[in-house]
């Protein structure tokens, strides 16, 4: 009788096990979201799994666009809104289906049979179920949820990596425009000296060569300005692409400027510092740790599995009358059918299971070493980009300003030229786009940064090139304006 009871117990158990599992209703978003804890801007949420939440969050987005969108503003945009991400958040859902059809016991196949003969007539009940499904249902359990949590962190992991290209894309459109305002004022001062150079030719007092020079420095700013204004327009463009923005939404706003610089680089000491925060906190690491204690739990399944991976039980009920007599007679049993390891001794199956092991441990290595490059990569990218966006901001601009206001002064008391003083102005402006670019790049560097140390591996993109490009030539000093 006990071990009746224990075997009841034990069966009630394994199926209220597979009666507990049930589809997430949200998709699996919550988990998403507690993985994410402290990586995003405060306020930003993931789409919602139902159509009402989702007019609530397109309400809520157009609210956000009456207003200058600021970098935050956009990553919360990007979340709610971006289709690639819903892709993503969906499959995760569908991931959850597959888990729960994974942990539902197959339905038991009952087979039913009539038989008759001259002497007698046979009922023939079968009742079978798969007897492996219901003794490994607790490790199935285990199982599946741990392929969820990896389906979980790889949408963590997208999720940041949209956040980073956001706020990239951002960065590249307010810094596109103010390029386009600056080279805007480049191009009112050539028009200008041409203008001037060419009434002064006209009436005899400004030779061929030099109205010549005037005419190719307003032709040099026309060209620069049109594709400023062409940067400008594509890097509008990307960021909308992030946001899922169209139609009517894509009339937005951007701030004017890009955030002013901190006062200081970030609190991290040395390279060291980030790459211990790398290892403890990026999602792939933490993934690939979890894959590798997978792996090795199921190692001592394989070769179970393998073998026995067939057993199956039934339990049947047969009865028989004769027709001459109408006596009934009633048979009745369990079958149990068993593989038998002839073949197939499950080597191949430990084999697999032992190199798989041994290829995520290899891989957890790689992506260690790979992490710790980043991090540092990625902390000196940011630290001499902060020197020379610091530089520029600091010493460099001050003395173009300095530089256009002494030399105003002397145009005032004619002692330089017109010409003077219009080319002074373009080299101040050069100067504003040359701080703009350092001002940009550092916080790219900063937006790889944060990704390195508490994300995934940052992609690399055309303007952290152009940055190391920009921290590995030398300046190039101005060019003294000539006078006529």
């Amino acid at each position: 009788m006990k071990r009746l009871a224990l075997r009841l117990t034990t069966l009630s158990a394994a199926l209220l096990l597979a009666g507990c599992a049930s589809v997430s209703p949200d998709g699996l978003r919550s988990d998403v979201t507690q993985q994410l804890q402290g990586r995003l801007p405060a306020q930003a949420q993931l789409p919602p799994a139902d159509a009402q939440a989702l007019q609530a969050a397109q309400a809520q987005i157009a609210q956000w666009l009456q207003q200058p969108v600021d970098a935050d503003t956009a990553v919360r945009i990007a979340l709610l809104n971006n289709p690639g991400l819903q892709v993503q958040l969906a499959q995760l859902g569908i991931a959850d289906a597959q888990r729960v059809q994974a942990l539902t016991l197959p339905n038991p196949s009952l087979s039913l049979g009539f038989f008759r003969n001259s002497h007698e007539r046979e009922i023939e009940r079968k009742l079978s179920f798969g007897l492996v499904d219901l003794l490994t249902l607790p490790w199935r359990s285990r199982w599946q949820g741990w392929q969820m949590e990896q389906a979980t962190l790889g949408a963590a992991q997208q999720t940041l990596l949209l956040a980073a290209d956001t706020r990239r894309a951002w960065l590249n459109a307010v810094a596109a425009e103010q390029a386009r305002a600056a080279n805007i004022r480049m191009h009112e001062a050539a028009a200008l000296g041409g203008e001037l150079a060419r009434r002064m030719a006209a009436v005899g007092n400004f030779s061929k060569l030099d109205q010549a020079r005037e005419m190719a420095q307003q032709q040099q700013a026309a060209a620069q300005l049109a594709r400023a204004e062409l940067a400008a327009q594509l890097a509008r463009e990307q960021l909308a692409q992030r946001m899922g923005l169209w139609g009517e939404q894509l009339d937005f706003a951007l701030p004017t400027a890009l955030p002013p610089l901190p006062k200081a680089a970030s609190d991290l000491r040395s390279s060291a510092n980030a790459e211990a925060t790398a290892l403890r906190e990026r999602l792939d690491l933490g993934a690939l740790r979890r894959n590798l204690e997978v792996s090795t739990d199921r190692q001592g399944w394989a070769t179970l599995g393998a073998v026995f991976g067939d057993i199956g039980a039934s339990y049947s009920r047969n009865t028989s009358t004769e027709r001459d007599t109408g006596h009934k007679d009633s048979t009745r049993g369990w079958e149990l059918d068993v593989p038998l390891p002839l073949f197939d001794w499950g080597s191949a199956a430990s084999g697999l299971a032992r190199h798989q092991v041994q290829a995520n441990a290899a891989q957890l290595r790689e992506s260690a070493i790979r992490a710790r490059s980043e991090a540092r990569s990625s902390w000196r990218s940011y630290r001499t980009a902060w020197d020379l966006a610091h530089q520029q901001q600091t010493e460099v601009l001050p003395l173009a300003q300095l530089v256009q206001e002494e030399t105003i002064y002397r145009y005032n008391g004619m002692f330089v030229s017109v010409w003077q003083l219009l080319a002074q102005a373009r080299s101040t402006t050069q100067a504003v786009l040359t701080a703009t670019d350092a001002q940009r790049d550092f916080w790219l560097a900063e937006t790889d940064l944060q990704l390195a140390l508490s994300g995934t591996s940052p992609q690399p993109t055309a303007a952290s090139a152009r940055a190391a490009r920009t921290a590995a030539a030398p300046a190039t000093p101005p060019t003294e304006p000539q006078g006529h």
